[in-house]
């Protein structure tokens, strides 16, 4: 096992993850998130390669504030532009770009496809990482101005 100051994310990332392509809908994507449990997926391409992300604000911001029917395409409420970490980066590395970004999940990406997803749960549970997440959690928790 490594030092504690230099775990890298693919000791804490979670490998099992739910994904979904631009050939799913909203309804869809709803249904896994419960089945899964998570409130957040990655939307892949046919060879893996991360393109967005779906969280279950996505569908309640761009999907249903918006009037749209579960039938709607993935493409039209997912997140393009994304953070992607990688599997050699450290927690303390991790844990500062999701609090610049303010994200609460960050995809993990090994030449250009989805290995692995982060929370910052995952970073709080590790006492030595405890004030890195804490001040990630902090941070992202400011409110965003309103639109």
């Amino acid at each position: 096992m490594a030092k504690v100051e230099n775990r890298t994310l693919r000791e804490i990332m979670t490998k099992d993850v739910a994904t979904v392509t631009l050939k799913d809908n909203v309804y869809e994507v709803a249904c896994k998130m419960r089945d899964w449990n998570v409130g957040v997926i990655p939307v892949v391409d046919e060879k893996q390669d991360v393109i967005g992300i779906i969280t279950d604000r996505d569908i309640v911001i761009r999907g249903l504030a918006e009037k749209r029917e579960g039938s709607a395409a993935v493409e039209e409420v997912m997140t393009r532009d994304i953070i992607l970490g990688q599997p050699d980066m450290t927690v303390d590395e991790a844990a500062k770009i999701m609090a610049q970004h303010q994200i609460r999940r960050l995809p993990v990406v090994e030449n250009g496809k989805l290995v692995g997803i982060v929370a910052l749960g995952d970073m709080a549970v590790r006492q030595a990482h405890h004030d890195e997440a804490s001040e990630a959690l902090y941070e992202i928790s400011e409110p965003a101005p309103r639109h």
